[in-house]
């Protein structure tokens, strides 16, 4: 082939990443920093050990939506995740332009918020270690913390900066770290397992009220966004091996996995620090081993769970990279957003303004970060797209491999556990989530009026998968030729 045949080529995602990396990849941002700082948030709402329930019911909601999103990957085997489930589940109805776009807008804002939990939760255990293990006698403020957290997000940006192969190695070792955190933190904590203490619940612990129902709505919260993740790997699909088969392995492995681990752990933690003590501390990972171990082993589980909060921010900032990229592509976003780095084939403009955001979003609160995330993305992203499976399925044309058990009880669930914890959000964020959705939906009547005036035109070429003239979605010829 000649040198002019060769420049000549256009760059494309390559299918590189098997069932070990894909696991790796969510796994890694399920088990981030989050649970190393919202276990005394959950047992405060609560006020007491009976928070397990919201990790119980949290487990619960994870495995029912991840069927959602392994059903639907399965369907629709390629990058973008929420973008593509809603633009193909709902086309050839009004909903099937709007969702998609209103997804994109509400991700602009929700995807740098969840990142920016990992560089916040990164920031806020680099300074315990600092303030607590190094003798420094100067002491790390909030105001420190925040230009780290933002620094840890360039760093995430110049690590993704290169090609996939790449990437997916560097995943493996990050996700090797995360493991060795929380092998320490079972390994530890289980020889020294005290129902007693574990289980010392106050009284009235269960007395059903407003304030239990409250209470548990925020556990609900919190546990969910410690769950997040679980479908990290849907949002890279055209860069996954047999993806209508690998996706939905890897999304069922991880939500199984990590749902066992962080309720032994939690027992754990709460076996050796009492809930009373736990639900003040501001360090709770790094506390449990203090007490086990002593300083030493205090600051080896703080440096541990910096790396899995990196490890979290890692893999985030890869899969949702690919969303606006995947947008644009198809005519749905603006068109620079398509563009891949011409010597790595990876979406190096989408990466560069999502890195950017987060880098700001890494200057708010966790309760922030975690509150404004969660109720801007319930109603578009998990609820409408549950429903995008009822209407594949009732159109006939979802040629998913992986089809969820007792359907549609999962998906039922799903829509409860997620409109509970919506309904019992403070009001002031779900006033910002709406007024968020409402201006959406003003930039997309914009949009469309610009879009018809050829401000924005459809890249040429086949029609984006999910058109109503194409009828159904195709499982990938890689898919359909293994047994």
């Amino acid at each position: 082939m000649s040198d002019e045949a060769t420049e000549s080529k256009p760059h494309e995602l390559h299918r590189r990443l098997g069932l070990l990396q894909a696991t790796a990849m969510n796994m890694s941002n399920m088990i981030g920093v989050g649970p190393f700082l919202t276990i005394p948030l959950i047992l405060k709402a609560m006020g007491g050990p009976q928070a397990m329930l919201g990790w119980i019911l949290g487990a619960l909601l994870a495995i029912c939506d991840g069927m959602v999103w392994a059903e639907l990957a399965s369907a629709v085997p390629t990058s973008g995740g929420t973008f593509e489930y809603l633009k193909v589940g709902y086309s050839g109805t009004r909903l099937g332009r709007l969702l998609p776009f209103l997804f994109i807008w509400l991700f602009i804002l929700s995807g740098p918020l969840e990142i920016a939990s990992g560089t916040i939760g990164f920031a806020q255990y680099l300074a315990h270690f600092v303030n607590h293990y190094t003798g420094c006698p100067v002491i790390m403020e909030a105001e420190h913390e925040r230009w780290v957290g933002a620094g840890v997000a360039a760093l995430a940006v110049v690590l993704l900066y290169r090609k996939i192969e790449s990437v997916g190695k560097l995943m493996v070792a990050l996700w090797a770290g995360v493991i060795l955190t929380i092998a320490a933190m079972l390994v530890s904590g289980l020889p020294h397992f005290d129902a007693g203490t574990a289980f010392s619940f106050p009284p009235n612990a269960f007395s059903f009220s407003q304030g239990f129902v409250l209470g548990l709505g925020s556990a609900m919260a919190m546990a969910m966004y410690d769950f997040l993740g679980y479908y990290s790997v849907c949002y890279i699909g055209d860069e996954v091996r047999s993806p209508s088969r690998t996706i939905p392995r890897s999304i069922l492995i991880s939500v199984l996995v990590v749902a066992a681990i962080y309720l032994t752990m939690n027992v754990s933690i709460i076996s050796v620090v009492p809930w009373s003590e736990a639900m003040e501390s501001e360090a709770i990972a790094s506390d449990f081993m203090d007490r086990l171990y002593g300083p030493v082993g205090g600051a080896i589980m703080t440096v541990l769970i910096c790396w899995t909060a990196f490890a979290s921010v890692y893999a985030l900032m890869l899969g949702y990279s690919r969303i606006p990229y995947a947008a644009a592509r198809d005519g749905f976003f603006f068109s620079a957003f398509a563009k891949l780095h011409p010597r790595g084939d990876f979406p190096h403009v989408s990466l560069l303004v999502l890195g950017a955001v987060t880098m700001g979003a890494s200057f708010f609160t966790l309760e922030e970060v975690i509150a404004a995330l969660l109720t801007t993305r319930i109603l578009v992203q998990f609820i409408a797209q549950i429903q995008a499976v009822d209407m594949l399925r009732r159109r006939g044309n979802s040629v998913s491999i992986f089809r969820m058990a007792l359907y549609p009880i999962p998906s039922v669930i799903a829509i409860a556990g997620w409109t509970f914890i919506y309904v019992t959000t403070k009001w002031v964020y779900i006033a910002g989530g709406s007024a968020s959705l409402v201006a959406g939906i003003a930039a997309y009547g914009v949009w469309s009026w610009w879009r018809s005036r050829g401000g924005i035109a459809v890249p040429a070429g086949d029609p984006p998968a999910g058109d109503p003239s194409q009828g159904s979605v195709k499982a990938t010829t890689e898919d359909r030729e293994i047994p």
